[in-house]
């Protein structure tokens, strides 16, 4: 008698130790994957598989790499729901507080500090989260992205985060992007980069040299390959692709992450994952957009910086450009963690140079300090003496959030405008990005190049090949960095700082003081009039790289993130005005006066005047970074972008603008800009347009 082989879906596996009630859809994937399959008749790329796995409409969608917005149902997401109308997830969400708490004297210290003054903030993410039963990771948890690694992030699942380093969850084989609001739903069908690695990696070259290398060859494009690194390296390499454009990173399955899903007590998962391992990597002779080819046998640490991630200089050359640059070689501040480097790993290979130099009685030349990736980390590293090691050299340890990285550091050793340098295992280096002085040269490495320079306070030491002296007037030369990959007595999970949504939800009250200048309830925005826009005045035409640092900077904006009148009051004042150079100082063109990019828009909306840029009608560029486009799509604006990108120089900041053809807007349908200059010339440009909005809120009424 015949039987019925299983399937994959006959078998039930929770998608997290935390999300009893939420299984892991491989037969999803597999059943979604055979029409795929069907339709397109070739092989698929690993990152194919999972997204296609997820699609809504496998029959009927569109799957023209670059060009098809898909519909797709995530495993994870997070969603605005009181704006959407929505009374509860569609699926397992999280909500994490990572980004208020500054770096002042100490973790501990500076947490209670924290606690304190952002109490009605983290009253309203408890009471919100509580209202729409979604997850809540308290203050102190760690940073969003390390606790979704070592929590949720499964191979060949999809996640929606809404920040752009959750890729870092490919390091577990698991498509993760980072969106904007609303943007969970619909995603743009990427092209697909394939990294290839080759050789063994060893030394004092790191996962993160990996990418800092790619950003050096790519600067704006993105997507990785595979190779048998350590899990969390691997995720190293999956955050950091943010730096350049990609949608995502991920790794094909491998017994490293096995290993780190045992090591984080999800060994079921692992099983999983191991009968579902023929989906969980590229078919052979899948075809890529680019392939790119990295020998880690050849490769070598990477210095990126200053003012930006992509400008990637091998350390054996870096102190000759600090020379040629003439930038500062005295190292004030190293500094290691954060997202993307903060693991177990990291931290032991860390430690393990700080006891060398402790060893030979040496202590740190220039501040240093230390941030772990999650309340687990730092437990573990406690117990297991790295945290010793870091303070025994003088290290300063932080809590255990973002900190300096997204610029929560109350910086005292410099003044704001006094020209320095600092290194760091960060992402990102923009101009003030980490501590609000434009002066700051600030440059990204590998925590063991960061650790290593902190005892020379000299940006031109190289650890491979140079000496310091010890306290017995001896020159000594540093050993490779070692450490484990996990952690031999297993993990500590520390304090438990989860607040798991109430089985009865309906009492619960969202705590919103309306006199707040933190916390505001979002009003809709007003919808087209349907007329055609005329005579807008452009806000700000923008000189030189544009970034969201530029857009909305951090740092003690941060506070202000849901409070949209406030935070809207650091919109582009970090942009560089065309017209004069000069940051946050733009032209009233209807009064004529100077005034600060927000206070401007703010004229113009209060006398009922559409703009050509923020706070308006359309953003006008000659391109986007992803998440940008798609937010302003999402929140009701043009994102458009010029067919021909050298006219942009043919608009003036003193120009007015119509815009045509609205009334017949559709996907892939240009408009027509007509500019009209001070003097009553018009030019005529073509710009692309979008695909049209979709409004949750809308949708969930119906």
């Amino acid at each position: 008698m015949a039987t019925v082989a299983p399937r994959i879906g006959d078998t039930k596996v929770a998608m997290s130790l935390l999300e009893k009630g939420a299984y892991i859809n491989y037969q999803r994937i597999e059943d979604n994957l055979a029409i795929v399959r069907e339709r397109l008749r070739r092989p698929l790329t690993l990152s194919e598989k999972i997204v296609y796995g997820h699609l809504d409409d496998p029959y009927n969608q569109d799957l023209v790499r670059g060009v098809s917005y898909l519909k797709l149902r995530p495993d994870m997401a997070l969603l605005q729901f009181m704006s959407a109308g929505m009374d509860t997830a569609a699926v397992p969400t999280t909500v994490h507080c990572d980004h208020l708490i500054e770096a002042q004297i100490g973790g501990v210290k500076d947490l209670a500090r924290a606690i304190d003054i952002n109490k009605e903030v983290y009253d309203f993410l408890a009471t919100a989260t509580a209202k729409y039963g979604l997850g809540f990771w308290k203050p102190g948890s760690g940073i969003i992205h390390q606790i979704i690694l070592e929590n949720y992030a499964f191979p060949g699942g999809l996640m929606i985060g809404t920040d752009s380093h959750t890729p870092n969850a490919g390091g577990l084989g698991m498509v993760a992007c980072g969106v904007g609001g609303a943007d969970a739903v619909d995603l743009k069908c990427p092209k697909v980069i394939g990294v290839n690695l080759t050789g063994k990696i060893g030394g004092w070259t790191t996962p993160k040299d990996v990418i800092l290398k790619v950003a050096g060859i790519l600067t704006v494009k993105g997507g990785t390959g595979a190779i048998s690194l350590s899990c969390t390296g691997m995720a190293t390499i999956c955050n950091m692709g943010a730096e350049i454009g990609a949608t995502t990173s991920l790794f094909p399955f491998n017994h490293r992450m096995v290993d780190y899903l045992n090591a984080t007590k999800r060994s079921e998962i692992a099983q999983y994952a191991q009968r579902f391992s023929h989906n969980l990597k590229a078919d052979e002779s899948a075809e890529y957009d680019q392939v790119i080819d990295v020998n880690l046998s050849e490769l070598e640490p990477h210095i990126n910086g200053p003012f930006t991630p992509d400008l990637a200089t091998p350390l054996s050359k870096f102190a000759e450009e600090v020379k040629k640059n003439n930038w500062p070689a005295e190292l004030k501040v190293a500094l290691i963690g954060s997202c993307t480097n903060s693991s177990y790993e990291d931290m032991s290979r860390s430690a393990s140079i700080a006891r060398e130099a402790a060893a030979h009685g040496l202590e740190v030349k220039s501040k240093f300090t230390i941030t772990p990736g999650s309340e687990q980390v730092r437990a573990t590293i406690e117990r297991d003496g790295q945290i010793g090691a870091f303070e025994g050299v003088g290290g300063l340890v932080l809590a255990n959030a973002c900190g300096p990285c997204i610029g929560q550091w109350d910086r005292q050793d410099v003044k704001k405008g006094e020209v320095n340098s600092i290194i760091t295992s960060y992402n990102r280096n923009f101009t003030g990005r980490n501590d609000a002085n434009p002066a700051t040269h600030a440059f990204v490495a590998s925590p063991d190049v960061v650790t290593a320079m902190a005892f020379a306070g000299d940006l031109t030491f190289n650890p491979v090949t140079d000496t310091l002296t010890g306290s017995d007037g001896k020159p000594f030369k540093f050993s490779d960095p070692s450490g484990n990959e996990l952690p031999p007595l297993g993990y500590d999970p520390g304090q438990n700082t989860f607040q798991p949504p109430p089985a009865d939800r309906a009492s619960v009250a969202v705590a919103v003081d309306p006199k707040s200048d933190r916390l505001q309830l979002l009003q809709p925005f007003k919808p087209w009039d349907g007329k055609t826009p005329t005579d807008l005045p452009v806000l700000i035409k923008v000189k030189g790289k544009c970034t969201t640092d530029h857009i909305s900077a951090g740092g003690p904006w941060l506070k202000y993130r849901g409070h949209l009148q406030n935070i809207s009051q650091n919109c582009l004042i970090g942009a560089i005005n065309a017209e004069n150079g000069e940051a946050n100082k733009v032209r009233n063109l209807l009064t004529g006066e100077y005034d600060g990019v927000p206070q401007t828009a703010a004229y113009y909306r209060d006398h009922g005047i559409n703009l050509a840029t923020s706070g308006g009608l359309a953003i006008i560029v000659r391109s986007f970074a992803r998440i940008h486009e798609t937010n302003l799509k999402k929140q009701g604006m043009l994102a458009l972008t010029f067919a021909n990108p050298e006219d942009y120089d043919k608009v003036l900041p003193s120009d007015k603008v119509d815009i045509l053809g609205l009334e017949s807007f559709a996907p892939g349908k240009n408009l027509t800009l007509v500019v009209k200059h001070e003097d009553g010339t018009k030019d005529i440009e073509w710009f692309k347009a979008g695909s049209a909005l979709n409004l949750m809120a809308a949708k969930a009424k119906q």
